[in-house]
């Protein structure tokens, strides 16, 4: 049935419409993918007293990189994060970072294959010198800067999150997790 009305509705078009130009949607392409552009990329300082070792900062880090957004999270967020938002008057689920789905980490429950792995990542790369606290907070905030065709979220630039979330977030990253 549908297919005849389909087919019937192709065949009419032409005797209903000028020409078939006319029959075919055909916006304007050109606003739309300029809005959807990303802005350049772009080098942030990351604020002091940043990577914090305090518990309640470092769970809403926690909560961020394991979950997509607030609609979907399974758990009541920590102290200080809210499953909604309030933007534009209309009450819409938190954006969180869904780190999982990329990297993997001590306790992810997601492919975590995509991304570098971050188990004992203050261990592996802070301890060592291989990178500092500066470099992590870049890489949450916008990692074009050392990764110019990184596939990562540019969360800063994009304002998906604040100053004070990519903290959490790296507090997070680079804290000490306990073993199950």
């Amino acid at each position: 049935m549908k297919r005849v009305a389909i087919v019937a509705l192709c065949a009419l078009a032409p005797l209903m419409a000028k020409d078939y130009k006319s029959a075919i949607e055909s916006p304007d392409a050109t606003k739309i993918l300029q809005k959807d552009k990303l802005p350049p990329p772009k080098h942030y300082k990351m604020p002091k007293q940043c990577i914090t070792t305090d518990p309640l900062a470092i769970a809403r880090g926690r909560y961020m990189f394991h979950n997509l957004n607030g609609k979907k999270a399974k758990t009541k967020p920590p102290k200080g994060l809210a499953k909604y938002v309030i933007v534009n008057g209309k009450k819409k689920p938190k954006q969180y970072g869904n780190c999982v789905a990329c990297h993997n980490i001590e306790g992810a429950k997601g492919p975590g294959n995509v991304g570098p792995d971050l188990h004992n990542y203050k261990k592996h790369f802070i301890d060592s010198g291989v990178r500092s606290y500066q470099y992590v907070y870049q890489q949450i905030a916008d990692a074009r800067v050392h990764v110019p065709k990184t596939h990562m979220t540019i969360n800063l630039t994009t304002k998906l999150f604040t100053p004070q979330e990519i903290c959490e977030i790296a507090s997070y990253v680079v804290s000490k997790k306990k073993e199950k």
